[in-house]
């Protein structure tokens, strides 16, 4: 069958094995001194280990590959043992922390997925005038989440187009407080979110959605993506739409 699948481009690879530690199926191993695709059939093609790669190196590409085949990957991690299959740099593995001991993990740091403790930033504005974040994790961008991560069980998902949260002056409380929250931008990134999102709706605890759209045509896409995902996630989930004028107003 032809399917979107990763592709590793070995003249970049730089053998740090980040990638074989981000992938959750065992598809990716260190051959040699560099990551090599093991299986088609252990790569579920939603590109976990594409944000912690320094170099670039992974890539998505459609070509013909077997089906990506969930019972054969839970056989391998059984054999082999789920912690003895993740190589590399263990800060790159989803993990809960306190924002004031949070350590630098080697890496892409913007990707490393964890829970925020909340700490008021008082250094630039005066106290009377903190609005204090309601971010409760990250990252954020759906390319970048882990679909495993620990903070989606028991979650309220909010899913928002980017442009969103700077249109609407008061969207942490409004919005983000509460939720676990994913953004993206349909007309600007590169390919489909319906898979990523199937996978994070199916595989955890989601108890409802939350999606936050533009007026404009283009974010028609976040909310198909979502639609979609809902689905094919074959759960019966709450789920609600709210549209944000231009010019900063809720009008659905």
């Amino acid at each position: 069958m032809k399917r979107k699948i990763i592709r590793i481009d070995e003249s970049k690879c730089n053998g740090c094995g980040l990638c074989a530690a981000a992938c959750h199926e065992g598809a990716i191993g260190m051959v040699d001194g560099k990551a090599k695709l093991l299986r088609d059939d252990y790569c579920d093609g939603l590109g976990d280990c594409l944000p912690v790669c320094p170099t670039n190196a992974i890539s998505f590409e459609e070509r013909e590959a077997a089906a990506y085949d969930e019972a054969a990957v839970k056989a391998n991690m059984a054999k082999e043992g789920k912690a003895s299959s993740k190589q590399g740099c263990p800060g790159s593995n989803a993990h809960t922390i306190n924002r004031e001991d949070a350590p630098l993990a080697c890496g892409c740091p913007g990707s490393n997925s964890r829970s925020i403790e909340r700490v008021p930033d008082t250094a630039a504005v005066p106290t009377a005038h903190v609005q204090t974040s309601k971010l409760n994790q990250w990252p954020v961008q759906i390319k970048l989440v882990p679909v495993n991560a620990p903070y989606f069980n028991g979650a309220k998902l909010l899913i928002a187009a980017d442009c969103t949260a700077f249109a609407y002056g008061d969207f942490h409380e409004r919005f983000i407080k509460d939720h676990i929250t994913l953004i993206g931008c349909p007309k600007l990134d590169e390919g489909d979110y319906s898979e990523k999102l199937t996978a994070i709706i199916k595989e955890n605890d989601i108890k409802s959605v939350t999606v936050v759209r533009m007026e404009v045509p283009c974010c028609g896409g976040i909310t198909n993506a979502v639609v979609k995902a809902l689905q094919s996630s074959g759960k019966m989930i709450p789920w609600q739409i709210i549209t944000i004028s231009t010019d900063g107003r809720i009008i659905e």
